[in-house]
């Protein structure tokens, strides 16, 4: 496989941009090698600088699960730019989204969109603290949910692949307002409470980890959780950003059938966009500016190109629901069960997490239910085994710590392909 036009722009990229990349797992440091520079992409289907193609499950980290390049969304697109790319003023489309978004996700009552996942969690909490009057909040070790300074203390996503527990920068008057709880651990939850009985804020967490991993909630974590903050008074906020509209049309809380006070959205709302949105109960929604006193503003909030692009997505989200879920999940399962199947007969250690149409393959001999667990991961073979799968036409996420993510473009013949240079993947790692 040539990369010759990919590492001429990664040296030249080095040059202007920090690491060359302009988010950190894109530089490929984990898996050791050079990122490659893509040029287009279509449906299932992705093309680098140098003409490689690749059937690929990184889906720009999730937004795209109608594939790249959906003709319906595209078309949307194209229409609405006619007319400008951004008034800073309201727009009819903003109305339409909010309303689908509340059809298809009721506990969101009121909605208010932003211009990225950090945005909108940091606007979660900082709207938690004044519905509560408390400032401690709990997150989960292993959970991302952006960089602000709040979350970066035991983060999930690149911070878990590049190996920083907590980022510089980050004033420790700040970080000691955070608390960190194991996920899928209620009792490490209660504790926290009791040692800091009536100073909680808000639980953050996402109700599927995505960022350390695919990990799931087991033994009714999340209706614990539930119950806790009733009992407790503390807001529940569910960080749906990667969830959200692709676990179920109501999200994971659609799916685990919990709801929460507070709902952090973002990417496939943007329909490959810029976007971000958080929303919940009417009555702590109405503290949010102008409103009520929460202060929160963006110039390109709810733009046009982005609300568009959003909207016809959950849109057909919403029409197809009763077959493209079930669709989704058939392709995960079938790539799972494959993928552990040609591992054992192989004599390869590997946990396979997988909830509709996210995935992870863990190189490790035990469970993988938490943070902790996660990180007893083998990255050097994960490593071998990115580099195999790239050889044979197959790009993953490039972090043993990442989901993939199926779209409704991805076909029987491109699970097929992924299946095969698997098992040859496998194969190369006992060589």
């Amino acid at each position: 496989m040539k990369r010759n036009k990919s590492k001429k722009l990664y040296i030249k990229a080095q040059e202007l941009i920090p690491g060359g990349v302009n988010s950190p797992v894109r530089a490929f440091k984990s898996v050791n090698s050079l990122p490659l520079f893509i040029a287009k992409a279509s449906g299932s289907k992705i093309w680098d600088v140098d003409g490689n193609k690749f059937i690929e499950y990184v889906m720009s980290w999730g937004p795209l699960i109608l594939g790249h390049s959906n003709p319906e969304v595209i078309s949307a697109v194209k229409n609405v730019l006619k007319n400008g790319t951004s008034y800073g003023a309201p727009t009819e489309i903003e109305v339409k989204m909010a309303e689908l978004i509340n059809k298809m996700m009721p506990s969101v009552e009121l909605v208010r969109m932003v211009n990225s996942g950090t945005e909108a969690t940091m606007s979660a909490i900082r709207l938690a603290r004044a519905y509560t009057g408390r400032k401690k909040i709990i997150k989960f070790e292993g959970c991302y949910h952006g960089h602000a300074d709040s979350f970066l203390v035991k983060a999930g996503s690149g911070a878990t692949t590049l190996g920083i527990p907590s980022s510089p920068g980050v004033p420790d008057e700040i970080a000691s307002l955070t608390l960190n709880a194991k996920y899928n651990d209620i009792e490490s939850v209660q504790k926290l409470i009791d040692e800091n009985k009536g100073e909680i804020a808000c639980i953050i967490v996402e109700p599927v980890a995505g960022n350390m991993g695919v990990v799931l909630p087991r033994n009714d974590f999340l209706k614990k959780l539930r119950e806790i903050c009733d009992r407790e008074k503390i807001v529940l906020i569910f960080d749906e950003v990667i969830t959200g509209f692709r676990l179920a049309p109501g999200g994971a809380q659609e799916y685990f059938g919990v709801e929460a006070d507070l709902t952090t959205l973002g990417k496939i709302i943007g329909g490959g966009f810029p976007v971000g949105a958080y929303g919940g109960k009417k009555e702590i929604m109405e503290l949010v500016a102008p409103s009520g006193p929460v202060y929160q503003a963006g110039t390109l909030s709810g733009n046009p190109i982005a609300m568009t692009a959003g909207y016809t997505t959950l849109k057909i989200l919403y029409e197809k629901r009763k077959t493209l879920y079930k669709q989704l999940e058939h392709k995960a399962r079938t790539l799972a069960e494959n993928f552990k199947d040609i591992a054992d007969k192989n004599g390869v250690k590997v946990q396979v997490n997988q909830i509709g149409s996210m995935l992870t393959v863990f190189f490790n001999d035990y469970e993988v239910y938490d943070y902790e667990s996660a990180l007893r991961s083998d990255v050097k073979k994960f490593a071998m085994f990115f580099n195999s799968m790239l050889e044979n036409g197959v790009y993953l996420p490039p972090s043993q710590f990442e989901a993939m993510f199926l779209s409704s473009a991805h076909t029987d013949d491109d699970i097929e392909k992924t299946i095969k240079a698997f098992e040859i993947s496998i194969r190369n790692l006992k060589a």
